[in-house]
């Protein structure tokens, strides 16, 4: 799951959403067209280049003005239900993959389909136009991703005898062995910050062929054998068999491993690559660190959950706002505002205007390179998931975890809560 950050005027920017009216404006018959724009971009960067967007948009386009609303990712979902119900969405809602496949099947969204060019189409990978498309209609524009990656002190490894590797992965038996490596009596080798930790396993049980889920929709079943426990369970052996893992950055949150990574209290953190943020500007001089290739299991391949851009079905503007969408997919403007929210761009162009402007600096060279190994993840379709992912998976790994419940348990429960979730 896309880091999910608060500010607490959100509940009152969508609420202002909520109350604004759903067809055209009053003077519109004489006057541009506005689209309402939520935005939840979440770095002073990121929003920065949002308006920046807007605002050219809106001198480019005198008839067609976008008004921008900024909330967050901790309140959106429940919000945005609240919005569709009495039809006072957004026109340009700004979401992720998980969110809106639910808000599609029950036929709150816009097919932008027809409303794409060929040139937008063709940019992004179908693999990630797989991840937004319900029963065959594309429901958004993918434009942001993030993937876990490895992130290294590099002269505590070097220090230990361990190469820093250079090849395009990274297998995880060579993680476990440079944690063994770098653990020393008074400092683990490895920090991994999943206090909320159903999403990461997930992802990287990709890696392992893991996918939960059989079917999409409503007609999905749950599956967890070996491929989906073995992420979990090599998570487990580090931290309680080796002892070369921390095991209480187990509950802590990927911010504060790193700050542990930039204390000297492990040699390698796994998080989420957006935090090469925190290490770019929190970094003392001298301090040396880089993001290791890609972890890999049988395969390298992690789920992809890109943030979204969608417009309602019911909106008056549908067209307008996906020309919108189509200016803001410029490769120019995907990579401004990827370098502002530290993600990933969607489309291939744009990720080559972020390498350029960044040079591949501050873990851009590997966390653009492991882009290629974002896939479609069978579990982001299924109806019920996200309820299940924070009822029932986040707490039975929580608790395996931190040493309570074995994995059998864990698997049982994994199990038996989707049959309490899904009815069945």
């Amino acid at each position: 799951m896309l880091r999910r950050l608060g500010v607490t005027a959100a509940a009152v920017l969508l609420a202002g959403c909520a109350t604004a009216p759903v067809g055209p404006d009053e003077d519109e018959a004489v006057g541009p067209v506005t689209l309402r724009f939520l935005s939840l971009a979440s770095h002073e960067a990121g929003v920065a280049a949002t308006e920046r967007i807007v605002a050219a948009w809106n001198a480019a386009h005198p008839d067609v003005q976008v008004q921008l609303a900024e909330g967050t990712w901790d309140s959106v979902r429940d919000q945005l239900a609240t919005q569709f119900q009495g039809g006072t969405a957004p026109d340009v809602i700004h979401a992720e993959s998980t969110d809106v496949t639910g808000f599609a099947r029950q036929g709150h969204l816009a097919d932008l389909g027809p409303h794409l060019s060929e040139e937008t189409r063709a940019s992004v990978p179908q693999g990630v136009w797989d991840a937004v498309t319900v029963d065959g209609t594309v429901v958004a524009a993918p434009t942001l991703l993030q993937s876990y990656v490895v992130f290294a002190n590099t002269t505590l490894l070097e220090q230990a005898g361990v190469a820093i590797p250079t090849s395009p992965t990274w297998t995880w038996d060579e993680l476990a062995d440079a944690a063994r490596r770098t653990t020393t009596a008074d400092r683990p080798g490895l920090g991994w910050g999943l206090q909320q930790p159903a999403a990461t396993v997930m992802s990287l049980g990709l890696g392992f062929g893991g996918t939960f889920f059989t079917g999409s929709g409503r007609a999905a079943a749950v599956r967890v054998g070996d491929a989906e426990l073995e992420v979990p369970r090599r998570i487990h052996d580090m931290a309680y068999v080796d002892r070369s893992l921390d095991p209480a950055s187990l509950t802590q949150s990927g911010s504060d491993v790193i700050t542990g990574l930039l204390a000297g209290r492990y040699a390698m953190v796994v998080a989420g690559s957006y935090v090469a943020q925190q290490l770019a500007e929190s970094a003392p001089p001298g301090f040396a660190w880089r993001v290791l290739p890609a972890l890999a299991g049988t395969s390298p391949n992690q789920a992809a959950n890109p943030q979204t851009l969608s417009v309602p079905a019911d909106s008056p503007h549908v067209e307008q706002a996906a020309d919108f969408i189509e200016f803001v997919m410029r490769a120019e403007n995907l990579a401004s505002l990827a370098q502002g929210e530290w993600l990933v761009p969607a489309s291939g162009p744009a990720r080559d205007a972020l390498h350029t402007a960044t040079g591949g600096r501050d873990g851009w060279e590997a966390t653009l390179a492991g882009a290629q190994y974002l896939t479609p993840a069978p579990f982001r379709s299924v109806t019920g998931y996200p309820q299940w992912e924070d009822q029932i998976a986040t707490p039975a790994l929580q608790r395996y975890l931190a040493d309570q419940i074995d994995l059998a348990t864990v698997q049982r429960e994994l199990t038996d809560g989707w049959t309490q979730v899904s009815g069945g």
